[in-house]
């Protein structure tokens, strides 16, 4: 799945999927992303290359990637935003380990050194975030979590006396602070709002308690590596452990911390596959975490002499105290076996692939964890891929899958012409990376509700194995297009955010047009009850496009969504007319005094709570525009 393929360097920096930076020189950019003040062309000689005797081993052995000829490699003003110690932990023990091979550890730390501009041990100076003092440093303990949100209820609807927050009252709604993530170009893990503060993950792995009313920082955590997934907090009820805020790591790693303080509580790596990854937010259920897993492997296939692919999607149960694993289910029963081989000798694994990109969702009526999984890495394919499973709560066993795209086998290679690690298939890679929803009819049914990159949208019988009862196309579809992050619902309606980027930078000709907007389905039969194009806000501005990605949020009335173009709306959830718009295109004087940088809107959406939301702007990934920072908005006073 392109638009998840996770960074390739394990602090934060995206080797396959990130943007073509030099033609990104004219957008905007956040302040840290200022021109290198050393050359960065691996040709440079004389000086240059006495000062920085990385420059020539670049060039031989990274160059042919990372100076424009290859669309889906970053070029070296996005390196530049590393530190070396990013850039060296990539290349000895990370993504790019069998890149960083051919190299000495002098060598790699000369390459390091050379691509950030900065030497090992002198750290770059960054104005200090604002420590809170006096009231705002205290936690609200009648603010207590609630089971809203990622992890905890995927229909991404907020009742309005958590809300708070009435259709009058978004028509007001105001900037109140923006925070700036240091040295960061994307924004990413979807905060949460309780105890009167806002948790939310970084690039730089960093997890943050910020003051709801003020932005200052309450304290703050240092994970491992990049947190990409959302935070959730145990609601009364989930366990008598006291209060945990769980999160996960993009190498794997899965924590929980005491929300009133930032202590770590425990921390376990869940997966043992080195190209294993958690994106998808865990989801927790009584004193359970059900942690999903997902995969950069499907970006290492572009390496034509690497064998394509070892990884298979699980979910894996944790005892949500301790961190002990209770049970762990892979979405492909059995290990990838050699099926043959490539056309240059190179073996091929499979089948392979299926991840889950998604958090899961828990029925507990039915005892069951629903998951949706993404496409098969190699060929021959099985039909695990574009499905939605179903697993018992208890001990992970699977009790039935729908398959709702056979034959889908996709990796990174085959957006490179004759690389033979292209599985037969060639895609479309239209998997699923929403999560499913569960919601009840009016009439007290409930339907499973499926959202995939095709465009397509499912309703599922959940009392019938996951019987089809409807289908609605909705978008064109693509690798960047139809459903990507979520969808939302509530009152027997689904709202469907679709992406459809004019140019997905496959090498795909499409039938039909792109119908990136907001979307409205009779949740009972798919019947569209309404539709609201997107208004392309762009006038030419470089990875700018008007659809929607990032996961939406509904409240009684509206809808929030957030634009690839930088513009975050709220829709009228009855007609789709919008009814507040911000442009989030901009620089902000944050609470830092430090200058931020919003940018696309995706992955993420809004956390909304006390009359209070919070989004992250900026998804520096593939061809979408950089940012850095949190917006956190309030209704003005009449």
């Amino acid at each position: 799945m392109m638009r998840r393929i996770a960074c390739t360097f394990v602090a934060g920096c995206a080797l396959l999927g990130a943007p073509a930076w030099a033609a990104l020189r004219s957008a905007p950019l956040p302040a840290a992303a200022a021109a290198p003040a050393h050359p960065v062309s691996a040709r440079a000689g004389g000086t240059a290359t006495q000062r920085w005797p990385g420059a020539p081993v670049f060039g031989e052995h990274c160059a042919m990637c990372h100076e424009g000829q290859v669309p889906a490699a970053p070029e070296q003003l996005f390196l530049h935003m590393m530190t070396p110690g990013a850039i060296l932990a990539a290349l000895t023990h990370g993504m790019m380990v069998e890149e960083g091979k051919p190299l000495s550890l002098r060598q790699k730390r000369e390459v390091a050194e050379y691509l950030s501009g900065e030497r090992f041990g002198a750290a770059r100076r960054q104005r200090p975030v604002p420590m809170c003092a006096g009231a705002a440093a205290r936690f609200d303990l009648a603010q207590r979590p609630v089971r809203y949100g990622w992890g905890l209820n995927n229909s991404r609807f907020i009742p309005g006396n958590i809300a708070q927050l009435s259709r009058a009252q978004v028509q007001r709604l105001r900037l109140k602070w923006a925070f700036a993530f240091p040295r960061a170009l994307r924004a990413r893990s979807q905060p949460a709002i309780a105890y009167g503060a806002v948790y939310v993950g970084s690039q730089n792995g960093t997890v943050y308690a910020l003051d709801l009313a003020s932005g200052c920082v309450r304290w703050t955590f240092r994970a491992a590596a990049e947190v990409r997934t959302g935070m959730v907090l145990a609601t009364p009820g989930d366990h008598d452990h006291g209060p945990h805020l769980y999160f996960g790591d993009i190498v794997g790693n899965v924590y929980a911390v005491n929300p009133l303080s930032g202590a770590l509580q425990w921390r376990r790596k869940v997966v043992s596959n080195p190209y294993a990854t958690l994106t998808g937010t865990p989801a927790l259920y009584d004193d359970t975490l059900y942690v999903p897993v997902s995969s950069l492997e499907e970006a290492t296939a572009a390496a034509m002499h690497k064998p394509c692919c070892s990884f298979r999607g699980s979910v894996v149960a944790l005892n949500a105290a301790t961190g002990q694993v209770r049970w762990r289910t892979y979405t492909i029963p059995t290990p990838p076996r050699v099926a043959g081989k490539t056309r240059i000798g190179v073996d091929i694994l499979a089948p392979s692939g299926a991840p889950v990109w998604n958090s899961p969702t828990v029925d507990a009526r039915r005892g069951l964890l629903y998951v949706a999984t993404g496409d098969n890495y190699s060929s021959p394919t099985d039909d695990m891929s574009d499905a939605v499973v179903a697993m018992r709560l208890s001990n992970g066993q699977i009790v039935w899958h729908r398959q709702l795209l056979a034959d889908d086998a996709w990796n990174v290679a085959c957006m490179f012409k004759g690389n033979p690690n292209c599985p037969r298939q060639d895609g479309p890679d239209a998997d699923f990376g929403a999560s499913v929803i569960l919601t009840t009819l009016p009439n007290g049914h409930q339907v499973l509700l499926a959202g995939q990159k095709s465009g397509i949208v499912y309703g599922l019988d959940p009392d019938a194995r996951g019987r089809i009862e409807w289908r609605r196309r909705v978008g064109r579809g693509g690798v960047q297009g139809g459903v990507e992050f979520g969808m939302t619902a509530y009152g027997g309606r689904v709202f469907v955010p679709i992406s459809d980027m004019k140019n997905g930078h496959d090498g795909r000709t499409y039938k039909s047009p792109p119908r990136p907007g907001l979307y409205a389905l009779n949740a009972a039969n798919g019947h569209l009850l309404w539709a609201r194009a997107a208004t392309n806000f762009c006038h030419g501005r470089p990875f700018c496009d008007p659809g929607i990605t990032a996961a939406i949020t509904s409240i009684p009335g509206v809808v929030v969504a957030g634009h690839m173009d930088g513009m975050l709306d709220a829709y009228s959830a009855r007609s789709g007319k919008v009814l507040w718009r911000y442009n989030a295109l901009r620089k902000f004087t944050t609470v830092s005094g430090a200058i931020g940088q919003g940018g696309s809107f995706d992955g993420p959406g809004a956390a909304v709570r006390a009359g209070y939301v919070a989004i992250n702007s900026g998804y520096g990934l593939y061809f979408h525009m950089p940012g850095n920072v949190l917006l956190v908005f309030k209704a003005a006073a009449h």
